[in-house]
Protein backbone atom coordinates (compact mmCIF):
# COMPACT_ATOMS: atom_id res chain seq x y z
CA UNK A 1 0.00 0.00 0.00
CA UNK A 2 2.79 2.40 0.93
CA UNK A 3 4.41 1.41 -2.13
CA UNK A 4 1.92 2.36 -4.43
CA UNK A 5 1.11 5.08 -2.66
CA UNK A 6 4.95 6.44 -2.71
CA UNK A 7 4.32 5.79 -6.68
CA UNK A 8 1.55 7.93 -6.90
CA UNK A 9 3.53 10.62 -5.71
CA UNK A 10 6.58 10.00 -7.52
CA UNK A 11 7.36 13.19 -9.78
CA UNK A 12 10.71 12.06 -10.88
CA UNK A 13 9.14 11.32 -14.09
CA UNK A 14 7.89 14.62 -15.08
CA UNK A 15 11.38 15.41 -15.71
CA UNK A 16 11.00 13.94 -19.16
CA UNK A 17 8.25 15.67 -20.61
CA UNK A 18 8.54 18.89 -18.62
CA UNK A 19 10.61 20.61 -21.94
CA UNK A 20 7.00 19.70 -23.56
CA UNK A 21 5.06 21.56 -21.24
CA UNK A 22 7.08 24.36 -21.41
CA UNK A 23 7.25 25.00 -25.24
CA UNK A 24 3.29 24.40 -24.86
CA UNK A 25 3.23 27.01 -22.26
CA UNK A 26 4.57 29.40 -24.85
CA UNK A 27 2.10 28.92 -26.88
CA UNK A 28 -0.48 29.54 -23.96
CA UNK A 29 1.30 32.62 -23.67
CA UNK A 30 1.53 34.18 -27.51
CA UNK A 31 -1.97 32.97 -27.39
CA UNK A 32 -3.02 35.81 -24.64
CA UNK A 33 -0.78 38.16 -26.18
CA UNK A 34 -2.49 38.27 -29.51
CA UNK A 35 -5.92 37.52 -28.35
CA UNK A 36 -5.89 40.57 -25.74
CA UNK A 37 -4.30 42.85 -28.57
CA UNK A 38 -6.91 42.46 -30.77
CA UNK A 39 -9.40 42.69 -27.85
CA UNK A 40 -8.63 45.83 -26.77
CA UNK A 41 -8.79 47.47 -29.81
CA UNK A 42 -11.94 45.90 -31.19
CA UNK A 43 -13.80 46.19 -27.62
CA UNK A 44 -12.81 50.12 -27.71
CA UNK A 45 -14.20 50.19 -31.24
CA UNK A 46 -17.55 48.11 -30.36
CA UNK A 47 -17.37 50.84 -27.29
CA UNK A 48 -17.70 53.69 -29.17
CA UNK A 49 -20.57 52.37 -31.33
CA UNK A 50 -22.00 51.97 -28.32
CA UNK A 51 -21.88 55.14 -26.71
CA UNK A 52 -22.27 56.39 -30.22
CA UNK A 53 -25.12 59.26 -31.56
CA UNK A 54 -25.90 56.61 -34.58
CA UNK A 55 -28.76 54.60 -33.41
CA UNK A 56 -27.28 51.98 -36.62
CA UNK A 57 -24.38 51.83 -34.77
CA UNK A 58 -25.81 51.60 -31.13
CA UNK A 59 -28.49 48.76 -32.67
CA UNK A 60 -25.19 46.26 -34.22
CA UNK A 61 -22.80 47.09 -31.51
CA UNK A 62 -25.18 45.62 -29.08
CA UNK A 63 -26.57 42.74 -30.55
CA UNK A 64 -22.92 41.59 -31.05
CA UNK A 65 -22.18 42.14 -27.27
CA UNK A 66 -25.61 40.58 -25.99
CA UNK A 67 -24.93 37.63 -28.58
CA UNK A 68 -21.37 37.13 -27.43
CA UNK A 69 -22.22 37.22 -23.75
CA UNK A 70 -25.18 35.19 -24.60
CA UNK A 71 -23.43 32.12 -25.51
CA UNK A 72 -20.50 29.81 -23.87
CA UNK A 73 -17.31 30.93 -25.39
CA UNK A 74 -16.94 26.67 -26.29
CA UNK A 75 -20.15 27.41 -28.60
CA UNK A 76 -18.22 30.19 -30.37
CA UNK A 77 -15.00 28.55 -30.65
CA UNK A 78 -16.91 25.18 -32.39
CA UNK A 79 -18.59 27.38 -34.70
CA UNK A 80 -15.43 29.33 -35.76
CA UNK A 81 -13.59 25.89 -36.53
CA UNK A 82 -16.32 23.56 -37.82
CA UNK A 83 -18.86 25.92 -38.75
CA UNK A 84 -16.98 28.67 -40.86
CA UNK A 85 -15.49 26.03 -43.21
CA UNK A 86 -18.99 24.99 -44.71
CA UNK A 87 -19.21 28.93 -45.98
CA UNK A 88 -15.50 28.74 -47.52
CA UNK A 89 -13.49 30.25 -44.36
CA UNK A 90 -11.16 27.61 -43.21
CA UNK A 91 -8.61 28.54 -40.21
CA UNK A 92 -5.56 26.15 -38.64
CA UNK A 93 -6.03 25.93 -35.05
CA UNK A 94 -4.03 28.89 -33.63
CA UNK A 95 -5.93 31.70 -35.70
CA UNK A 96 -9.24 30.09 -34.99
CA UNK A 97 -8.39 29.91 -31.65
CA UNK A 98 -7.07 33.58 -31.62
CA UNK A 99 -10.01 34.74 -33.65
CA UNK A 100 -12.98 32.87 -31.16
CA UNK A 101 -11.00 34.19 -27.91
CA UNK A 102 -10.89 37.78 -29.67
CA UNK A 103 -14.29 37.34 -30.65
CA UNK A 104 -15.35 36.18 -27.00
CA UNK A 105 -13.52 38.76 -24.82
CA UNK A 106 -14.22 41.80 -27.06
CA UNK A 107 -17.61 41.70 -25.96
CA UNK A 108 -16.80 42.02 -22.37
CA UNK A 109 -13.91 44.53 -22.68
CA UNK A 110 -16.23 46.70 -24.65
CA UNK A 111 -18.73 46.79 -21.68
CA UNK A 112 -15.42 47.45 -19.61
CA UNK A 113 -14.66 50.60 -21.48
CA UNK A 114 -18.53 51.81 -22.04
CA UNK A 115 -18.71 51.69 -17.97
CA UNK A 116 -15.25 53.62 -18.19
CA UNK A 117 -16.88 56.09 -20.71
CA UNK A 118 -19.77 56.70 -18.49
CA UNK A 119 -17.93 57.59 -15.13
CA UNK A 120 -16.39 60.46 -16.67
CA UNK A 121 -18.21 63.36 -14.87
CA UNK A 122 -20.81 65.00 -17.31
CA UNK A 123 -20.12 68.31 -15.95
CA UNK A 124 -16.83 68.16 -18.21
CA UNK A 125 -18.49 67.16 -21.18
CA UNK A 126 -20.92 70.10 -20.78
CA UNK A 127 -17.70 72.46 -20.59
CA UNK A 128 -16.21 70.85 -23.65
CA UNK A 129 -19.56 71.37 -25.73
CA UNK A 130 -19.47 74.73 -24.18
CA UNK A 131 -15.92 75.50 -25.50
CA UNK A 132 -17.37 74.25 -29.04
CA UNK A 133 -15.52 70.87 -29.22
CA UNK A 134 -16.55 68.48 -31.77
CA UNK A 135 -17.94 65.30 -30.55
CA UNK A 136 -14.75 62.88 -31.74
CA UNK A 137 -12.32 65.90 -30.40
CA UNK A 138 -13.90 65.68 -26.74
CA UNK A 139 -13.94 62.28 -26.58
CA UNK A 140 -10.22 62.48 -27.85
CA UNK A 141 -8.94 64.62 -25.42
CA UNK A 142 -11.14 64.61 -22.83
CA UNK A 143 -13.70 61.52 -22.40
CA UNK A 144 -10.82 58.39 -23.17
CA UNK A 145 -7.63 60.09 -21.00
CA UNK A 146 -10.09 59.78 -17.73
CA UNK A 147 -11.75 56.52 -19.08
CA UNK A 148 -8.41 54.66 -19.68
CA UNK A 149 -7.08 55.32 -16.09
CA UNK A 150 -10.67 54.02 -14.90
CA UNK A 151 -10.50 50.81 -16.96
CA UNK A 152 -6.93 49.38 -16.53
CA UNK A 153 -7.33 47.66 -13.11
CA UNK A 154 -10.44 45.47 -14.47
CA UNK A 155 -8.60 45.13 -17.78
CA UNK A 156 -5.59 43.55 -15.88
CA UNK A 157 -8.27 41.14 -14.34
CA UNK A 158 -9.65 40.16 -17.64
CA UNK A 159 -5.67 39.29 -18.93
CA UNK A 160 -5.50 37.15 -15.94
CA UNK A 161 -8.70 35.39 -17.01
CA UNK A 162 -7.77 34.91 -20.55
CA UNK A 163 -4.77 33.62 -19.32
CA UNK A 164 -6.51 30.64 -18.19
CA UNK A 165 -9.39 30.60 -20.53
CA UNK A 166 -6.88 29.95 -23.37
CA UNK A 167 -7.04 26.31 -22.31
CA UNK A 168 -10.32 26.34 -24.23
CA UNK A 169 -8.17 26.09 -27.53
CA UNK A 170 -7.75 22.91 -26.70
CA UNK A 171 -10.84 21.53 -27.98
CA UNK A 172 -10.12 22.55 -31.18
CA UNK A 173 -6.63 21.09 -31.34
CA UNK A 174 -4.41 23.87 -30.42
CA UNK A 175 -1.40 22.93 -29.19
CA UNK A 176 -1.20 24.96 -26.16
CA UNK A 177 -0.52 23.65 -22.16
CA UNK A 178 -3.72 21.97 -21.71
CA UNK A 179 -3.58 20.18 -24.68
CA UNK A 180 -0.16 18.96 -24.45
CA UNK A 181 -0.44 17.87 -20.85
CA UNK A 182 -3.62 15.73 -21.58
CA UNK A 183 -1.86 14.20 -24.17
CA UNK A 184 0.98 13.22 -22.28
CA UNK A 185 -1.73 11.93 -19.84
CA UNK A 186 -2.93 9.80 -22.22
CA UNK A 187 0.31 8.14 -23.36
CA UNK A 188 2.39 8.09 -19.96
CA UNK A 189 -1.05 7.51 -17.75
CA UNK A 190 0.55 9.87 -15.37
CA UNK A 191 -2.41 11.47 -14.45
CA UNK A 192 -1.29 13.30 -11.38
CA UNK A 193 2.14 14.01 -12.13
CA UNK A 194 1.27 15.87 -15.36
CA UNK A 195 -1.92 17.39 -14.22
CA UNK A 196 0.12 18.71 -11.38
CA UNK A 197 3.27 20.19 -13.29
CA UNK A 198 0.25 21.81 -15.70
CA UNK A 199 -1.45 23.41 -12.54
CA UNK A 200 2.43 24.32 -11.38
CA UNK A 201 2.96 26.10 -14.30
CA UNK A 202 -0.60 28.12 -14.89
CA UNK A 203 0.38 28.89 -10.95
CA UNK A 204 4.21 30.48 -12.22
CA UNK A 205 2.98 32.59 -14.94
CA UNK A 206 -0.35 33.53 -14.06
CA UNK A 207 1.16 34.78 -10.13
CA UNK A 208 3.10 37.64 -11.56
CA UNK A 209 0.27 38.81 -13.66
CA UNK A 210 -2.06 38.79 -10.33
CA UNK A 211 0.63 41.25 -8.43
CA UNK A 212 0.88 43.27 -11.47
CA UNK A 213 -3.32 43.55 -11.21
CA UNK A 214 -2.85 44.23 -7.74
CA UNK A 215 -0.61 47.07 -7.76
CA UNK A 216 -2.75 48.65 -10.71
CA UNK A 217 -5.49 48.60 -8.34
CA UNK A 218 -3.30 50.44 -5.81
CA UNK A 219 -1.90 52.76 -7.85
CA UNK A 220 -5.10 53.84 -9.53
CA UNK A 221 -6.98 53.82 -6.47
CA UNK A 222 -4.18 56.36 -4.70
CA UNK A 223 -4.53 58.42 -8.12
CA UNK A 224 -8.33 59.26 -7.37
Amino acid sequence: MLDRIASLFDFRGSIEYLPDLLKAAVVSVELTLCVMAIGLVVGLIIALMRVSHSRILRVISTVYVEAIRGTPCLLQLFYIYFVLPAFGIRLDPFPAGVVGLAVNYSAYLSEVYRAGIMAVPRGQLEASQALGMSRRLMMRLIILPQAIRVVVPPLGNYFISLFKDTSLVSIISVADLSYVSLKIRSETYRILEVLSAMAAIYWLLGYPQAKLVDWLHRRYKVAE
